[in-house]
């Protein structure tokens, strides 16, 4: 259970970093979607942090918000989920 909590909340903080960066670059969350080639509700999920993605829907990201997948994952973790 521990570990599920511990996924669940590194996947909260990927999606709070991507929607910096997609904020950063001056997209709507409808219009990334469409330069991303996926699905709205796909893009959503991942910003809000409640599903696992593919790496290559990682690479789809990394590539459509002009940074290296790594930058995608470059932010930081503390471990815990925030209440």
């Amino acid at each position: 259970a521990n570990s599920h909590r511990k996924n669940e909340a590194y996947c909260k903080a990927f999606g709070a970093h991507v929607r910096k960066l997609r904020e950063a670059k001056g997209y709507g969350l409808r219009e990334f979607a469409s330069i991303a080639d996926m699905e709205y509700s796909t893009l959503t999920d991942i910003e809000r942090g409640v599903n696992n993605y593919t790496i290559s829907t990682v690479l789809r990201l990394a590539e459509n918000l002009g940074v290296t997948p790594s930058e995608l994952f470059d932010f930081r973790f503390l471990g815990k989920s925030k209440k």
